[in-house]
């Protein structure tokens, strides 16, 4: 542990907390018990503990929180927020001054929001923390985003249809173009755009990053991350990117007019871009780079495919069961599904057990829809057609929605048709 004691920027979990989190917090009554236990520790271990947990629950994000007469203490697994325990307010404020010092953010300052980051050494592997602090009503609330390496998965992982996987791989071995990943906050899209990289990556071209912050570590691979307070924000960083002779980009996110144009532009000579947009699917991607002010004469030839994503949970193996859908599910099924050749026997029903926190799921699995900018597209795109115009259009082509992929997953006994409502629409 000692080497890594120097490297500036990581902190190291004591082992002995590594060991307790992973003897003791299996599920949410663990946590809370190993948090409950340790509360008079100081409060930099017990910021340990916490951390650890929180990793090895597999949750994406940790939320301390303030109430008038206490603090907070939640976790988000698998999509879902859970309560683990209250703490005095004495604890809760000694745990925002130390989560608030790891992350450089300003101690004095609590009237306004501020974002920061910080790095653990957790289980031998460096463990991204983004830090997000807001004021509220009787406090700070902070939430901090566990980026943890083991999301970045292979293609085979993300729960890609095999007619889908066939037509992405060929597109990221293409030499040029943009490839987008589009979907909500969360969707999972920069774990699609790494296994992207996972497939590709070799000696024979060059990889470069623009992140916000790394979010995984890859060998072979050329990794930024923007530093605003710098200078190097996403549009700085990519133009410096463009002059070092790479063949792929992966560009974190395009938020802004100027990264759209340079992305569009490395795409049309001679770069593979990779990047993701905030919108709700594949349809609305297009829309988002016109609002970015982009026009769809530099959109329309550059773009490749675009992939609309959305995370569900998986039904938990250990305590599912598998049911005959009632008369009113078979109609639901057979309205999403109605043009898509398929087969109802019976479909998952979550049940709930220890290995699920009593939820009846365990992990998540990628829904996907994938919309591809062949010669027929491109011309339409050049029209500025409408969202609504656009889905039509890639439907009548033959693509899948996100809903349709999700129910036929549903059929696979994987999710649940209330999963799939909970985060898909009509």
């Amino acid at each position: 542990m000692e080497e890594y004691k120097k490297i500036s920027g990581i902190v190291p979990i004591d082992e002995s907390v590594t060991e307790l989190a992973k003897k003791e917090i299996k599920d949410i009554v663990g946590f809370k018990k190993a948090i409950e236990e340790n509360l008079d520790r100081k409060v930099s271990e017990l910021m340990e503990i916490i951390l650890a947990g929180g990793f090895f629950l597999d949750s994406s994000d940790i939320h301390i929180e303030p109430e008038e007469k206490q603090g907070k203490i939640r976790v988000r697994v698998d999509g879902v927020l859970f309560d683990v325990l209250s703490v005095n307010l004495d604890i809760y404020n000694n745990l925002v001054s130390r989560i608030k010092l790891l992350s450089k953010l300003k101690l004095n300052i609590s009237n306004r929001p501020q974002d920061g980051r910080f790095s653990v050494l957790m289980d031998k592997s460096p463990v991204e923390i983004r830090t997000s602090s807001v004021p509220a009503e009787f406090g700070e609330s902070l939430v901090l985003r566990i980026l943890n390496p083991k999301w970045a998965v292979n293609m085979s992982e993300l729960g890609l249809r095999k007619d889908l996987e066939d037509i992405l791989k060929k597109e990221i071995k293409k030499p040029n173009g943009i490839i987008l990943c589009a979907g909500p906050t969360g969707a999972g899209k920069t774990t699609t755009l790494y296994s992207f990289l996972k497939e590709i990556a070799n000696p024979e071209i060059k990889v470069i990053t623009i992140e916000d912050p790394i979010e995984y570590h890859l060998d072979g691979i050329s990794q930024t991350s923007v530093d605003e307070q710098k200078g190097y924000s996403f549009a700085n960083g990519l133009k410096a990117i463009v002059r070092q002779d790479p063949d792929v980009i992966l560009i974190g996110e395009i938020r802004d007019k100027e990264t759209a144009k340079i992305s569009l532009q490395a795409a049309l000579t001679g770069h593979l871009v990779l990047s993701t947009v905030h919108t709700n699917n594949s349809s609305g991607a297009i829309a988002r780079l016109e609002s970015l002010g982009e026009v769809p004469q530099n959109i329309s030839p550059a773009l490749n495919v675009i992939l609309g994503q959305q995370f569900v949970r998986k039904i938990c193996p250990e305590c599912k069961t598998m049911t005959k859908p009632t008369s009113e599910e078979i109609k639901l099924i057979k309205k999403e599904l109605i043009k898509i050749p398929h087969k109802i026997t019976k479909i998952a029903k979550p049940k709930g057990c220890k290995a699920c926190n009593s939820t009846g799921y365990k992990g998540r699995i990628g829904i996907f829809e994938l919309l591809i900018a062949d010669d027929e597209m491109k011309k339409f795109i050049l029209t500025s057609p409408s969202i609504v115009d656009i889905k039509e259009k890639a439907m009548k082509k033959g693509m899948i929605l996100m809903r349709q992929d999700g129910f036929l997953k549903v059929l696979e006994g994987i999710t649940s048709i209330e999963e799939i409502e909970r985060v898909t629409t009509e």
